[in-house]
């Protein structure tokens, strides 16, 4: 039975990252990632977590989605499209009358097209550059 919440464990966020092959890290800054998000939504099959969304923002006029990511065996039934949702949702609902933020994200290769029906733009265009991004990893002692 599939339900979404707001808690995720640091070893199942990390789970999820290693399962679509993206970067993975000290699970002390796995924790980070979730006690300092503004919002996380873990979407869970049972007690196994498939999915998360992260949101990012200080409350200013920028915020950032981050890490929204299914499990590949449940990609094509509409999670990823709810978790992005509710992203957007819970940023409206703390704005405040006259505020305007511009959410930004990065995509990953290949699913632009998902996020333009959100109404994300693909950089570059024209008026604005490419995102731009760099790792900065410190060697271990």
């Amino acid at each position: 039975m599939i339900k979404y919440g707001e808690f995720i464990t640091p070893e199942e966020y990390m789970e999820l990252r290693k399962m679509v092959g993206w970067v993975e890290f000290p699970i002390e800054q796995a924790r980070a990632c979730i006690e300092k998000a503004y919002m996380i939504q873990c979407v869970r099959d049972d007690e196994k977590a498939i999915g998360v969304v992260r949101l990012l923002w200080d409350g200013g006029y920028v915020a950032f989605l981050s890490d929204v990511i299914v499990d590949p065996k449940y990609q094509g039934q509409g999670i990823g499209r709810k978790l992005v949702e509710a992203s957007i949702s819970k940023l409206k609902d703390g704005m405040k009358p006259g505020y305007k933020v511009k959410l930004t994200l990065n995509s990953a290769k290949g699913k632009e097209s998902f996020y333009e029906k959100f109404g994300f733009r693909v950089r570059p265009n024209d008026d604005a550059g490419p995102g731009m991004d760099q790792w900065l990893i410190m060697d271990e002692a």
